[in-house]
């Protein structure tokens, strides 16, 4: 397979050369594995992509989707085994650990979780229950009762909120829908549009989606058809138009069941990644300024069926886990072409699905 990852012997001058940069402050990785009910805490080294592990967190349930507040002072995980919580939680600036402070009700078994702009309110997505959620956030960082409930068409799975905050968008994989929704901030309500933002094929399955540093542009990945979307964004009238359609899946494709699962951008634009977990890879594409256009560039094995993966603030480092694995990859973005370099395996609990980072400057 192209760009195979067996470069751990050249780590050294080759990742420092490639990556460059000095020391910058503090940033941590945070995992949920859902299977051992805990989130592994690691310390990032950004001059050599090394991990240092800090703590593991307890979560008391079968721990999946995260957020971080914009401020950075609380991660927030939910819980999709009885009785669904959402768990609030401080961030030590000084060494990333975790203090619970408190847990919330959920309205179902949530699989996304995200915030508005302001922090102030928490959104989730039930696949299992068909309905999107709101639920509001104190002005100490805790989240409260639910608010609101929203049916869906079957199995919702992302909720995120347009950069300037005006609406939210859904995924609904069963309907082959992106839904909008006009977004009250002063009191945290939605008001879902008759129609979807975007129509897809049948059977595509959306599943979740990004939208690119410039706000120009969203990127959204489906789940059964190993296809990935790019949609040229309206930012005065938040209304979509697609761009371009490309597969996600390795040109040596066996012919199984495509199983696309998470997208994610460098925070520059530059490179978008995106996992398929059918044959446990990470998707690397080139992102035309001007259009948005998408070009394959890479396909890198990965841990095995790897539904969770995360950019770390810089654009220098990619950590993937897989859910048929203990143990999280963790890569060097190559800021000229977007390759990845790795550089090495940590361990992690059981069932690990999400990963989070933080960085405190």
């Amino acid at each position: 397979m192209r760009n195979a990852l067996s470069l751990y012997g050249r780590i050294g001058l080759i990742v420092l050369a490639a990556l460059g940069g000095t020391a910058r402050a503090a940033t941590f990785a945070y995992i949920s594995n859902a299977d051992s009910g805990d989130i592994s805490v690691y310390r990032l080294d950004e001059n050599s992509g090394l991990l240092t592990k800090a703590a593991t967190q307890p979560a008391g349930g079968t721990v999946m989707p995260m957020a971080v507040s914009p401020d950075k002072h609380h991660l927030y995980a939910a819980l999709r085994s009885k009785p669904y919580q959402v768990l609030s939680f401080s961030i030590d600036p000084a060494d990333g650990r975790l203090t619970q402070v408190k847990a919330s009700p959920l309205a179902e078994s949530m699989a996304y979780i995200s915030t508005d702009a302001t922090g102030r309110y928490l959104f989730s997505a039930s696949y299992g229950g068909n309905l999107l959620a709101v639920n509001p956030i104190g002005a100490d960082g805790l989240v409260g009762n639910v608010q609101q409930v929203i049916p869906t068409g079957p199995m919702a799975h992302a909720i995120r909120n347009a950069p300037d905050n005006r609406y939210v968008f859904a995924s609904v994989l069963g309907s082959d829908a992106w839904l909008r929704l006009k977004f009250d901030a002063k009191n945290g309500r939605l008001t879902q549009d008759k129609a979807p933002a975007f129509k897809l094929p049948e059977k595509s399955g959306p599943r979740h989606f990004v939208f690119s540093p410039d706000h120009r542009f969203v990127y959204l990945i489906d789940e059964l058809d190993g296809k990935l979307h790019v949609l040229a964004f309206n930012r005065h009238h938040d209304t979509v138009k697609p761009v371009q359609t490309v597969s996600i899946v390795p040109a040596d494709f066996n012919g199984a069941k495509p199983w696309g699962a998470d997208v994610h951008l460098t925070p520059d634009g530059r490179y978008l990644f995106a996992s398929e977990r059918t044959s446990s890879t990470l998707a690397q594409f080139q992102v035309d300024h001007d259009s948005g256009k998408l070009t394959r560039t890479g396909t890198w094995p990965t841990e095995k069926q790897p539904r969770g993966f995360a950019i770390d603030s810089s654009g220098r480092y990619l950590l993937a886990v897989g859910q048929l694995s203990t143990q999280m990859s963790v890569y060097g973005i190559d800021k000229s072409t977007g390759n990845l370099t790795a550089i090495g395996h940590y361990p992690v609990g059981k069932g690990p699905n999400w990963i989070e980072t933080v960085t405190f400057n």
